[in-house]
Formats: C-alpha cells, sequence, structure tokens
C-alpha cells in the first residue's frame, strides 16, 4: 500500500507544481448536499473571503473566520478555511515555522470531525472536507520532504480523490481534477521515463482532453478558477515549452490577485523566458518598491541578474545578484531550489562568457541538481 501511493504520488503533482491539492478544500462549498451552499449569504461570504486569502487581504479574511465560527461553530469548515489562511499568510510554510502547530492542528481537527461525522446524508459534505484538509496538510509535508509524515496521511487519500472524477456533473469545479490526471497520466512519464512502467498501473488519460477539461474548470467553475489557471500556465510552461500561451494564464492570475507575490513571481519569470526584458523590468520596479516578503526579494535577485546579464551584458553585476540570490533563498529550503538552479545556470553562462570552464561545469551541475524542468533555465 505504501508502495502505491507512492507510485501514485509521482503520476499526479505536488505543488511546487501542484497547488491542484490546495484547491480540494474549496470543493466543500460545492457539494450539492452541503449545507453551506443552501445557505446563499454564507456561501457569498466564503467566496469573499477565498478570494481575501489569495490577495493576501488576511484581516479581511479573518472577519470572514469569526462570521464562520458565529454561523458554523461544528463545522469543519472554519478549520479549513483557519488552515488556509495560515498556509498562506506564512507561505512558505517551513517545519521550523512557529505556524506549523496550529496549522497542522487545524488540519486535523477537520479530519477528525469529518471522519465522526457518520450521517448518510452528509457523507458526500464531509468526505469532501476531509479529503480538503488532507490535501493541504499533504501539500505541506510534501513540499518540505517530510516524506515519512507523508505515507500514514496519505493512504487513505487516493481512493476519495479517484472517485471525484466521477463528479464531473456535479459542477465545473470537478472537472479540475479529471483534467490534472487526464494530462499527467500521459505526460508525466515521458517527462520521467522512468515512471513508464508505474503509469501502466493506472487507467490511461487523455492530454488533449485533460487540457479542455481544465479550460472548462477556469472558465466556468466558482472555485477551482485561479487554481485551473495556476495548472494550465504550469502545464504550458514546464511541459509543452510555449512561454507564449503559458503568459496569458499568468498575467490574468496576477491581473486577478495582484498582491499575491507568487503570481507576481510567475508574471516576471514568464516575461523574461520570452525575452521582454524591458517589461519586467518595469514591473519590477513599478511592483516591489513596498514589498517585505523575504522569498519573493529573493526571487527577485536572480530576475535582476538575469535582465543584467541577458539586457546589459553587465556580467560583474549579473553575478552579484545571481550569488545573493542563492545565498537568500537558501533560507527557505526546497521552495527555493528552482530559482537557486536558475541562479546557478546564470553562473554558469557567465563563467564560459569568462573562459572558466571548471566553474561553468560546477556551476551547471548544481543548476541540474536542482530543478525539476531542465529545459526551463534562460539559457536561449
Amino acid at each position: 500500500m505504501k508502495i502505491h501511493f507512492q507510485r501514485f504520488m509521482r503520476i499526479i503533482p505536488a505543488r511546487r507544481t501542484a497547488a491542484w491539492i490546495i484547491v480540494l478544500q474549496f470543493l466543500l462549498i460545492h457539494n450539492i448536499n452541503a449545507q453551506i451552499l443552501q445557505d446563499t449569504a454564507t456561501l457569498n461570504l466564503i467566496t469573499r473571503g477565498i478570494a481575501d486569502i489569495y490577495n493576501r487581504q488576511f484581516k479581511d479574511a479573518e472577519e470572514v473566520y469569526n462570521s464562520l465560527i458565529q454561523s458554523y461553530p461544528e463545522h469543519p469548515i472554519k478549520f479549513l478555511f483557519k488552515g488556509m489562511m495560515i498556509y498562506w499568510e506564512n507561505y512558505p510554510l517551513l517545519p521550523s515555522s512557529p505556524a506549523r502547530v496550529p496549522f497542522e492542528e487545524s488540519m486535523r481537527r477537520c479530519i477528525e470531525l469529518c471522519e465522526k461525522n457518520k450521517v448518510e446524508s452528509y457523507a458526500p459534505e464531509m468526505t469532501l472536507a476531509n479529503l480538503c484538509a488532507r490535501g493541504l496538510l499533504l501539500l505541506f509535508l510534501a513540499d518540505n520532504d517530510l516524506s515519512n509524515e507523508v505515507t500514514p496521511l496519505a493512504i487513505g487519500t487516493y481512493s476519495p480523490l479517484k472517485r471525484s472524477f466521477k463528479l464531473t456533473s456535479v459542477c465545473s469545479d470537478f472537472y479540475y481534477f479529471s483534467g490534472v490526471y487526464n494530462y499527467y497520466r500521459e505526460a508525466y512519464p515521458t517527462i520521467y521515463p522512468i515512471y513508464r512502467a508505474v503509469a501502466f498501473l493506472f487507467p490511461a488519460g487523455d492530454m488533449e482532453k485533460g487540457l479542455k477539461e481544465l479550460e472548462i474548470s477556469g472558465q466556468s467553475s466558482i472555485a477551482l478558477r485561479a487554481e485551473s489557471y495556476f495548472m494550465l500556465y504550469w502545464i504550458w510552461l514546464n511541459f509543452q515549452n510555449n512561454f507564449d500561451q503559458s503568459l496569458h494564464y499568468c498575467k490574468t492570475l496576477n491581473d486577478k490577485y495582484p498582491m499575491n507575490y507568487m503570481y507576481k513571481a510567475m508574471y516576471i519569470k514568464n516575461l523574461l523566458l520570452l525575452k521582454r526584458y524591458d517589461e519586467a523590468e518595469k514591473f519590477i520596479a513599478s511592483n516591489s518598491e513596498k514589498e517585505s516578503n523575504s522569498f519573493y526579494l529573493a526571487q527577485l535577485l536572480i530576475f535582476n541578474g538575469i535582465i543584467q546579464e541577458k539586457k546589459y551584458h553587465n556580467y560583474a553585476l549579473a553575478q552579484d545578484y545571481y550569488k545573493k540570490g542563492i545565498n537568500d533563498i537558501s533560507m527557505f529550503a526546497t521552495y527555493g531550489n528552482e530559482f537557486a538552479a536558475y541562479g546557478y545556470f546564470g553562473l554558469s553562462r557567465i563563467s564560459e562568457i569568462n573562459g572558466d570552464n571548471h566553474e561553468k561545469r560546477l556551476n551547471r551541475r548544481k543548476a541540474m541538481d536542482l530543478v525539476d524542468f531542465k529545459k526551463v533555465n534562460f539559457d536561449e
């Protein structure tokens, strides 16, 4: 059973790439038997609160949370909502963070409440809430490479997730899950051939169908539009290497959630991959003056290194940016690997220009060890 689930996790994405697990928590408000769905005022409140969290307006989200605990004091959604606020307010959430304890307590309390509820009419709602809490907690554990803690929690997650694939007729949000599966079931083994044999343990997918389903979810769903666009961005960028197509999705997300620094970084990165250096530089200058998040600022150092290297050919300054960016982002452990890799790719290119083949090979090896999608490297 342990091996079976680990194989499954290799075929369905986990986030750096996998915002898909987080969004399980939103499904609660769409279930046809959910008591909250029958309460229009609360439904609208939750929808607003989700937008507040994505846009990092946590004081407003806290007001929504306080309303929820007054209206539904015993409902698991209050723990989901609280856990989501903690997770995103402290993103990237590290194992050493003081926020880890209240976050895990919120998720495990939700799981406990869901599993205690044996009322048949509420079984779909409780199943979805259970998946929500498990998914967000698994996301935290997986992103921090806490594999020993992942397995016990993960064993019970695959079956209900698989059942969700049959619920697309309930609402458009469920196309997100079938879309992710259909695409990744076929695409992942092409990137990592070692998993081709493992893929045959699962039903066949359809990449074209998966993309269409994600588009349906992005255009028609209520809660999963942002996550559908994130996944489409991720696919077009990393699997298809179509940077023009991926730009559409990250720009849409940045326009809708302008305070979300993750979406800002996605947009800047995409502009740089398209060699639209002027736009990227202007965006950084106009959107980052008051930003204090250390993770985002470390990413900006790497991006500024790319601009100095590629636009101005100021290799000495670019090298300084890369080295400082790599140093600053190292405190975020696995969350920073992708950006550290871009820094090492840059140092490798500069070493080649300087005629230092040893440093060129050394830095490139470091980059290749850190990055998952090796063709996204800014070499071109």
